[in-house]
């Protein structure tokens, strides 16, 4: 297949090759285990890489997605709405050995739109008078109190998508878009996997994340698709 930009990589760890550092923050996109980069999430444990923040709607479980990084000791901060499904989690906030900063869902979503979109920060009535609002800025619109979020940027976004072209552009299959578009806006270097890399450019009506935010894209392997939810 032609590399027509030189965006596409052979595999998960050339892709991240020369990427990966210490204390770096990564936005991982997925909802659940739904729509997450299986491939760039392994690679990144096989790493060995430390010190992460990570964005992320939550957690993973125990043994899959973006928990491997926790149970691997890589994670210091997570930055996320929900981590029921990880029991790791509770035993590392139990032993002061890691840092987890619950958002709400809607105000992570926006916060990460907002770091794309180059807002350094925006009002929302989600949070007020509550532990969220905690050390945060509050302001009165109109004789209603909002609270002060700031945007949220990484270092590196790792997102899934259902297809891409040459080029770049994506496609996410229903659900699994979630996270990822918006976080393909907000990081300095945005890598992409695919289920498959079309030969043909795609139809322009239809793409969810235009190429010109996608820095380096493979095609993903082996894929399991797990279901989120405790057995």
């Amino acid at each position: 297949m032609k590399n027509i930009l030189n965006k596409i990589y052979d595999n998960a760890a050339k892709a991240l090759d020369g990427v990966l550092f210490d204390g770096m923050t990564i936005m991982a996109g997925g909802f659940g285990l739904c729509g997450i980069p299986e491939n760039l999430i392994a690679v990144i444990r096989d790493s060995g890489v430390k010190n992460l923040t990570v964005i992320s709607n939550n957690c993973g479980v125990d043994d899959f997605g973006i928990g491997l990084w926790l149970k691997n000791h890589q994670m210091k901060k997570l930055i996320g709405s929900y981590v029921g499904e990880n029991e790791t989690v509770e035993h590392k906030l139990q032993t002061n050995d890691f840092e987890l900063q619950v958002v709400p869902q809607g105000t992570l979503a926006e916060a990460i739109r907002a770091g794309g979109a180059g807002i350094p920060a925006f009002f929302t009535k989600t949070g007020v008078g509550t532990i969220v609002a905690q050390g945060k800025e509050t302001r009165d619109f109109d004789g209603v109190t909002y609270l002060m979020e700031k945007a949220l940027r990484a270092d590196l976004a790792i997102i899934k998508g259902h297809k891409a072209d040459q080029y770049g552009n994506v496609i996410y299959n229903k659900t699994a878009r979630n996270f990822n578009p918006i976080m393909a806006t907000a990081a300095d270097l945005v890598v992409c996997e695919v289920e498959e890399i079309m030969e043909k450019p795609l139809d322009p009506d239809y793409i969810h994340t235009p190429g010109i935010y996608i820095h380096r894209l493979i095609q993903g392997v082996n894929y399991e698709k797990r279901i989120e939810g405790k057995q």
